[in-house]
């Protein structure tokens, strides 16, 4: 039998440089309402708890900021995640910013413990930093360095206190201690703007990365098989899909990190639905959407909910 989809809204951005992506939720939905559409309508939901409030207090700590408040919310959604798969639903993660991944990572392996994780990362963006090594102390651009439990010791720039220490430490060990996934489970598209520790985490594990110009050039269907291939040791499979791997230019500026030169929306949708297509996909998550930097109106809003509704309308 089918599962059903379940919706899980989480609307913060406190791991971000730029605030606005917790009302890309809101921006989805009015999408939906503008294209008559009762996609949200359809599915039961969740809406999560928030620290958005936090971003009101003053930082003491450039290099993770509101890391505490982080570690909260990871906490809520890796719980509303692993309920979710628990009750044989399937989780689509609506969040702000792309912090959240950790958590949702966490509520899959808590679900499944015994179980080999991969993650397809649609992104502009690799997100393999730690505090230890991160040019901005975003948290948005460390998800991915805390799931797999790397802090990169050897691009150290930035000194933590034994408060940050704490909570790091506490966000790495979310749903169950230590690494989550292994780093050469991880296989990036789109993956175009990144800092020298990433490029050598890249490089260490061996990373895949299906760039645009490689899959345009390739084919879709071809990289797609490759990195379905490279991962088939791996029962399960969760796919985070960060708009802004999307052509800034081609689509709207309405996401805090914007990159130019990315996918179209509708190479975005053959990615995902093939890799869907493999039966192995327990969790989708879309993250980043920005209404309030949006140049172009809600565009930015309206194509992600293209891209929903072209993978999960029919249900």
């Amino acid at each position: 039998m089918k599962k059903s989809l379940k919706l899980i809204k989480n609307r913060s951005d406190i791991g971000a440089g730029t605030r606005g992506s917790d009302l890309g939720i809101d921006a989805l939905e009015i999408a939906a309402i503008n294209k008559d559409n009762d996609f949200f309508n359809k599915h039961h939901h969740v809406d999560l708890e928030t620290h958005n409030e936090s971003i009101y207090n003053m930082v003491k700590n450039s290099f993770a900021k509101r890391i505490s408040f982080v570690v909260e919310q990871c906490s809520r959604l890796s719980m509303a995640v692993n309920r979710s798969l628990s009750d044989d639903e399937f989780p689509l993660v609506l969040s702000g910013d792309h912090s959240s991944a950790l958590g949702t990572i966490s509520g899959i392996k808590a679900a499944y413990p015994d179980q080999e994780l991969a993650v397809i990362w649609i992104d502009a963006h690799a997100d393999l930093h730690s505090p230890y090594t991160s040019p901005s102390g975003n948290i948005h651009g460390m998800p991915l360095g805390a799931a797999i439990a790397d802090d990169n010791m050897e691009y150290q720039v930035n000194k933590l206190s034994d408060g940050t220490l704490k909570d790091w430490t506490a966000l790495k060990n979310i749903g169950k201690d230590g690494a989550k996934i292994k780093p050469e489970n991880i296989v990036f598209f789109g993956v175009r703007d990144t800092e020298l520790p990433e490029d050598k985490q890249i490089e260490k594990y061996n990373i895949s990365n299906y760039k645009v110009e490689e899959c345009r050039f390739r084919g879709f269907s071809t990289c797609v098989n490759e990195a379905l291939e490279k991962i088939r040791h791996c029962p399960i499979v969760y796919i985070s899909f960060d708009v802004d791997s999307m052509d800034c230019d081609l689509v709207s500026y309405g996401t805090g990190t914007p990159v130019p030169k990315g996918f179209d929306h509708h190479e975005v949708v053959s990615i995902i639905q093939q890799i869907m297509d493999s039966g192995k996909v327990v969790c989708l998550e879309v993250v980043e959407i920005n209404p309030l930097l949006d140049n172009k109106g809600n565009t930015m809003a309206e194509t992600a909910f293209e891209v929903v509704d072209a993978i999960f309308g029919g249900e």
